[in-house]
Formats: structure tokens, C-alpha cells, sequence
């Protein structure tokens, strides 16, 4: 995928925050009396000490110096305003507004309005706050853990989650989650499942229109993508971490299915030709 000169003013950057715990704010002579209380009394010194439990707050810590860091923020960045071209294009289109999110890097952990964030969770969306969460690592992990290596591979990453919020606007989140409410664990799976692969084709909506309208795209971009697809489709995580796979518990698709949806919304560019949930998928 080559690199645009364009970036999105809608980066949040924490990369180089702590999240830390608000608590116990004493030093010197008084944690040296309290770690030894605990000894005695045998709790949780870290409880008290503001780093076991309690609200959060980010706290600022060392700069993002590396260049790979610096290089995948701007890539980011790039992925996420052409993301906004076309949704904003798109809902023109459709008569409706597009809002864009924010998107926030983070390392390590952070806070969102959906909970404590970290970076073993993934990227994800948050509707409560509008905002995408992304740990940068997460790329290091999709190429060396996964296989899945290139920039198209993590800008689909990107344009996944953005799809989320796309969703949201277009009340099809709030659909799903009564729809959830309503019914078993398995069914439950099941809806979720042809949400996560909606979103994939809403990647793929989002892949044909930044190519019909930038040509940014290079050959192997596509094969990046699907290979991304496939390594973070639930069979394949389920294989590689557990060795044995269980249908029932899948939350966002198959590699097979994820490689699919993705696909038709490539080649067709249209919102219309996701709907996951009528038939079979």
C-alpha cells in the first residue's frame, strides 16, 4: 500500500502514558511501615499503595523514540483519514452524516468509556466513547505470531474497527445487542459472529472506494488483507492457542468466512451487499 501525504487530525496518542491506580499517595517512612504490615498481616501491600485496585489515571512515562513506533503511528494515522474520505463519501451518498471517530494509540494498557484496555485484547471499538484503541504491538504480533505481514494487513486491522463505529451510526449495534438480549449463549454467539463478519465487509466497502479513488492500493495488498482475515478468524486462533476448535463459542467468524465477507465487500463497494444476517454465511 503506498503512503499518502494525508494524516487524521483524529489521533489520540497515550503511547508513553502509564495507567496507574489512584490510591495510597504517601512515601518515605510510610510505605516502608505499611510493606512491613503486610508481612505481618499478611494482605496486599500494592492495594494501599494505589497499584492493586481503585480508579485510574494515566500517568506520563518515556517518550515513543523508537522509529518503528513513529513509522506505525503515521501509518495509522494515514490509514484512518482515508477511512474518513470515503465514510463521509458513502454516507453523502446514502443521505446521512458520517462522524468520525477518534482513534487512540496506546501501550500497554489504557482507559476507555468500555472499560480497562489492554493490549492482550487487541484493537477494538468502543461505542460508548466513539473510539478505536489500538496497541501498536499488536501489529508486531499479527506478523510474527499469525503470519500476516504488510501494510494492507494492518490497515484492514484499522478499517475493521472503523466498520465498528460505521455500524454504530448506522444503528445496526443497537439492533444487534437487543437482538442478543433476547436470546440463548449460542444464538448470542451466532449474531455476533455475523456482526464481526459485517464489519469484514464493511473493510472490504472501504478497500474498493480508497483504490477507486486514490489507487493506493499494489498488487499483494489484497492477499495481505485476506491473510489477516484468516489468521485472526476464530478456528484459527482457537487451533494455534488451545490445539482443538469449538464452533459453539466462535464470536467473530471463521478464517474461511472472514476471507469471504471481506471479499464481497471488495468487489462489489457497496454497504448493501453486507448483510450478513439473512441467510447463510
Amino acid at each position: 500500500m503506498r503512503r499518502t501525504s494525508s494524516r487524521s487530525r483524529n489521533i489520540e496518542d497515550r503511547r508513553g502514558q502509564r495507567n496507574m491506580r489512584r490510591g495510597f499517595a504517601g512515601g518515605g517512612i510510610g510505605t516502608i511501615i505499611l510493606i512491613v504490615a503486610a508481612l505481618l498481616f499478611g494482605f496486599n501491600p500494592l492495594q494501599f499503595l494505589g497499584l492493586g485496585g481503585g480508579s485510574s489515571q494515566q500517568q506520563q512515562g518515556p517518550a515513543v523514540t523508537s522509529q518503528e513506533d513513529i513509522e506505525a503511528g503515521n501509518f495509522v494515522s494515514q490509514v484512518l483519514a482515508q477511512t474518513e474520505d470515503v465514510w463521509h463519501k458513502i454516507f453523502q451518498d446514502i443521505g446521512k452524516t458520517y462522524r468520525e471517530p477518534k482513534l487512540v494509540l496506546f501501550t500497554g494498557s489504557t482507559t476507555s468509556s468500555c472499560g480497562h484496555a489492554q493490549a492482550a485484547m487487541g484493537p477494538f471499538y468502543c461505542p460508548g466513547d466513539n473510539k478505536v484503541y489500538i496497541d501498536t504491538i499488536f501489529y508486531r504480533e499479527l506478523s510474527q505470531k499469525f503470519g500476516a505481514r504488510g501494510d494492507f494487513a494492518q490497515a484492514y486491522v484499522v478499517a475493521h474497527e472503523v466498520a465498528h463505529h460505521v455500524q454504530t451510526l448506522l444503528g445496526l449495534s443497537h439492533r444487534v445487542n437487543q437482538m442478543k438480549a433476547q436470546v440463548g449463549k449460542s444464538q448470542a454467539n451466532e449474531l455476533s459472529v455475523r456482526f464481526e463478519l459485517q464489519a469484514d465487509c464493511l473493510s472490504g466497502v472501504w478497500a474498493h472506494n480508497t483504490h477507486v479513488r486514490t489507487k493506493t492500493l499494489e498488487e499483494g495488498d489484497i492477499e495481505e488483507a485476506l491473510r489477516a482475515a484468516a489468521a485472526i478468524g476464530d478456528d484459527a486462533i482457537q487451533r494455534k492457542t488451545q490445539g482443538y476448535v469449538v464452533p459453539d463459542s466462535f464470536t467473530h467468524g471463521t478464517s474461511r468466512q472472514r476471507a469471504y465477507w471481506f471479499m464481497q465487500g471488495f468487489r462489489s463497494g457497496q454497504i448493501n451487499s453486507c448483510d450478513t444476517f439473512s441467510g447463510n454465511i
